[in-house]
């Protein structure tokens, strides 16, 4: 493949749904352990809420059309709540097994994921504020989800080149839920189907310069909950931009992406329960500081802020400040190894009341290729 190409790959392999891994040798295998805690000030439903997760994930590479992926993980999540007791739940989430195939190389992926519902299919209604804690973009949970009746989703994504180095591309997919009962002794909800387009641009600009930016549109249909009545979300329209630079012996990156979640469009239905319009911005950098061959550093730096409300004027649901280090080092050709460790900061409001935060994530990764 000459280098005129590798941006055009890249960018079909970042809009696809999951994406290729660039790896060395036909299996790549990861795990690691991450711990993350969030302590609350007073005002608030609770005051800390902490997640412990194992990833585990295979690749298997198929010649150079097909890749497949599986991929899971271990959660466990408690938070203490402001008046004392705890909510706690443990166990696998769902398992995503994916399908990657080159269809016309260069140009042409398709895409095919089956989640297995073998995470919390049917929780008690008790365990529910902890699900909808650990689910807000704002905290960025390593698992915000710990389980649905499973599904299935089919894509495909394609680019094209724009002179001899940039490329523009576009993917499409659609995922359709299998019913499930969510809460003990609830109705059975049949998830409503989701249609997700993405439209992008990629390429260097100037020495050792390069840019990337996308937009992603969303739409849902309403969730069947039972007893004629359903949940209804508005359709999300996500923007993304990053920018790499060199900076001397390092190499910085800069990003940022909005989120707008708009109004559903059956939000006057009295039979329909409204998820509200949302808001979130996040903008950040990452600088990699090789020191030495085989060790880099990466610190971080990144500021998250949501906003959210049925009415036409949102509401401050909060703001965070994200710094930390990651260290990567390469213990092989075949080998890599990350240990994480990050601290936040910031202010989280609910009915009214603000409160800080401060949190921590601590976590190591280790992956093999073969």
């Amino acid at each position: 493949m000459s280098w005129q190409r590798t941006p055009l790959l890249a960018f079909v392999c970042a809009l696809a749904p999951g994406g290729l891994v660039a790896q060395i040798g036909t299996t790549l295998a990861r795990t690691g352990v991450y711990f993350e805690s969030y302590s609350f000030g007073r005002g608030l439903a609770f005051d800390r809420i902490s997640e412990l997760t194992i990833p585990v994930s295979l690749t298997q590479r198929f010649g150079n059309r097909v890749v497949l992926d599986v991929a899971t993980a271990f959660a466990s999540a408690s938070s203490d709540q402001a008046g004392g007791g705890t909510i706690e739940h443990s166990g696998f989430i769902d398992t995503d097994l994916r399908a990657t195939v080159s269809a016309v190389p260069g140009r042409l992926l398709l895409t095919f994921v089956g989640t297995v519902p073998t995470g919390a299919t049917t929780v008690p209604d008790t365990t529910i504020p902890l699900f909808g804690a650990t689910a807000t973009d704002l905290l960025a949970f390593t698992v915000p989800n710990f389980g649905t009746g499973g599904g299935f989703s089919s894509g495909f994504a394609s680019a094209f080149p724009i002179g001899s180095n940039w490329a523009l591309g576009g993917a499409a997919s659609y995922r359709v839920g299998a019913s499930y009962v969510p809460v003990t002794g609830g109705s059975r909800l049949v998830p409503g189907g989701e249609v997700r387009a993405r439209l992008g641009i990629e390429g260097p600009f100037g020495q050792g310069k390069y840019f990337r930016g996308a937009i992603l549109y969303a739409a849902s249909g309403a969730n069947d909950i039972g007893g004629g009545q359903q949940t209804s979300i508005g359709d999300r329209v996500l923007a993304y931009v990053s920018a790499s630079l060199p900076a001397g012996r390092a190499h910085l990156s800069l990003y940022g992406w909005e989120m707008r979640r708009l109004r559903a469009r059956d939000h006057a239905d009295s039979a329909t329960i409204v998820v509200p319009r949302g808001n979130f911005f996040a903008l950040g950098a990452r600088l990699e500081a090789p020191l030495s061959p085989n060790a880099t550093l990466v610190p971080l730096l990144e500021f998250r802020h949501e906003l959210t409300g049925p009415t036409d004027k949102m509401e401050l649901l909060g703001y965070l400040l994200r710094t930390g280090t990651d260290l990567r080092y390469r213990f092989s050709d075949r080998a890599t190894g990350v240990i994480q460790a990050q601290i936040a900061f910031g202010t989280l409001q609910d009915g009214g009341t603000r409160a800080s935060l401060f949190g921590s994530r601590i976590g190591a990764l280790f992956e093999w290729s073969r």
